[in-house]
């Protein structure tokens, strides 16, 4: 039984994305429970873990077929530029298929109904945290960004089950932030995490979790790609969450204005 139903997902990995543990039951006319067993013994938490590990494999296959056959060009930097937008528009595209629709819209709303909004990150996360408070905090909502694991410790001290946390780890298991994830749980808070992989040790805390699908061949390209399309996925929910709030529009701009005045 395992053998099939490892042949079914190979053979059909490209539109895993969209079947249930129950879907792919019913077509291998299996009982769910044994999808599920079958990932337990892969190695995985579920099916659900199991499906991101092929979707992400599929979108890292994607992207190398894309670039495979693309010869540089010795001081042409105009098709460096090139492959670099098409490197991000892949990821960019791969992210939206390995990211729940539902989850995006969950997250959006806690984002949108939180009292206070904590961000975390560092290195190029925090940078990308603190361009989200900003803005944010533009539209009248209460913000705080935070790069270092034990101050956020001590910000959560007054946090309250009506707020969220929101926790940016592009790199290893995110394991510094654990602490403060499991203070905002204890206050009854909210726990999103945006990752590059759903196996980090913030999976154990996260209440839900975004994935950046980000694969190049050189390192420092894969964290020119990330960046990118980590900064699109909170720009989304920046516009979700502004469009969650009737006035918000009128307020971003007012408030910038206000902070900016000709410079804006």
């Amino acid at each position: 039984m395992d053998r099939r139903i490892a042949d079914y997902i190979l053979a059909n990995a490209p539109l895993l994305r969209d079947y249930s543990s129950q879907q792919l039951a019913d077509a291998l006319k299996v009982s769910q429970s044994s999808i599920v067993k079958f990932a337990q013994r892969m190695g995985y938490k579920g099916y659900p873990d199991l499906k991101l590990s092929v979707t992400e494999a599929v979108a890292l296959a994607s992207t190398v077929e894309e670039t495979t056959g693309r010869t540089e060009v010795a001081d042409a930097p105009a098709t460096r530029a090139d492959d670099l937008w098409v490197a991000k528009t892949a990821a960019d595209r791969q992210t939206r298929a390995v990211n729940d629709i539902d989850t995006v819209a969950r997250i959006a709303g806690w984002l949108t109904g939180t009292d206070t909004l904590f961000l975390a990150g560092n290195g190029i996360d925090g940078d990308a945290a603190h361009t989200l408070a900003s803005r944010v905090s533009l539209i009248g909502r209460r913000c705080i960004a935070c790069r270092q694991p034990d101050e956020l410790v001590g910000l959560l001290s007054a946090a309250t089950s009506r707020d969220v946390l929101l926790v940016i780890s592009g790199l290893g298991a995110g394991s510094e932030w654990m602490r403060a994830c499991r203070s905002m749980r204890g206050h009854g808070g909210k726990v999103v995490a945006i990752v590059r992989s759903r196996q980090g040790g913030l999976s154990a805390v996260a209440d839900a979790m975004l994935v950046v699908s980000a694969h190049a061949p050189q390192p420092h390209i894969e964290d020119l790609v990330y960046e990118a399309v980590m900064r699109q996925v909170l720009d989304d929910l920046f516009l979700r969450m502004l469009a969650g709030h009737p006035d918000a529009t009128e307020a971003f701009a007012a408030n910038r204005q206000r902070a900016f005045g000709d410079r804006a």
